[in-house]
């Protein structure tokens, strides 16, 4: 990536009706299309897979817009209930898509399942999640699957193959979503040392996949 194909990020404030988020802006130099990512409910933008999204993405006529919910602006330690993040996605979106650019709706785990839930209300031109929490960690009675087919736009979903809130091979089979496999990858896609592939090469996967992607959603006209 050259200076040509990025800038530097920019940090804004946006008054939502759950309190002040901030969206940090790390913009491509001609841009095609914005990728609004929120992060999940036990960390923040400073994630592996957001971190390198932002990253990468710019050189792929993509803006990443990294949102953090009111909740971690604030410094609090415990996200609200969902429908509390929500409130707070969706004060954010006019100042996602004030560039006038298709939006995709993104997250990783909990604000996954936020982009899935507001996608088609909000417009969004399709959905990325992250480490899709299909289920609590040893419970996959209680299903999360309503939530991600009920997305309604062309969706992306990245999963560790060894993610405990649902490995890959638990998804149900479904054409409302492509789903990509990062072996050996926990929650946070993070590899054991003595896997096949190393960090590197898990979080290239990641980076790969999504630029593909995106690059066909553009082409789609979505």
């Amino acid at each position: 990536m050259t200076q040509s194909e990025t800038a530097r990020p920019v940090a804004q404030t946006v008054p939502t009706d759950a309190g002040e988020a901030r969206i940090t802006w790390h913009r491509a130099r001609k841009p095609r299309l914005v990728l609004a990512v929120g992060h999940g409910a036990g960390g923040g933008i400073e994630a592996r897979d957001l971190v390198a999204l932002a990253a990468e993405l710019p050189a792929h006529g993509v803006t990443v817009a990294l949102v953090e919910q009111p909740w971690r602006v604030a410094g609090k330690k415990v996200a609200p209930a969902p429908r509390t993040l929500d409130v707070g996605w969706r004060g954010v979106w006019p100042a996602l898509a004030e560039p006038g650019l298709p939006v995709i709706a993104g997250g990783r785990s909990a604000g996954a399942r936020v982009a899935c839930r507001t996608a088609a209300d909000l417009g969004a031109a399709a959905v990325l999640a992250l480490s899709f929490p299909l289920h609590p960690p040893g419970k996959p009675e209680k299903s999360r699957a309503g939530e991600l087919l009920g997305a309604g736009v062309p969706t992306l979903v990245v999963q560790g193959g060894n993610d405990p809130f649902g490995k890959p091979a638990e998804f149900p089979d479904d054409a409302a979503y492509e789903l990509v496999e990062v072996p050996f990858g926990d929650h946070s896609f993070a590899v054991p040392k003595r896997a096949e592939i190393g960090q590197d090469e898990a979080v290239r996967r990641i980076t790969d996949a999504v630029a593909a992607w995106t690059g066909r959603v553009g082409m789609s006209g979505a």
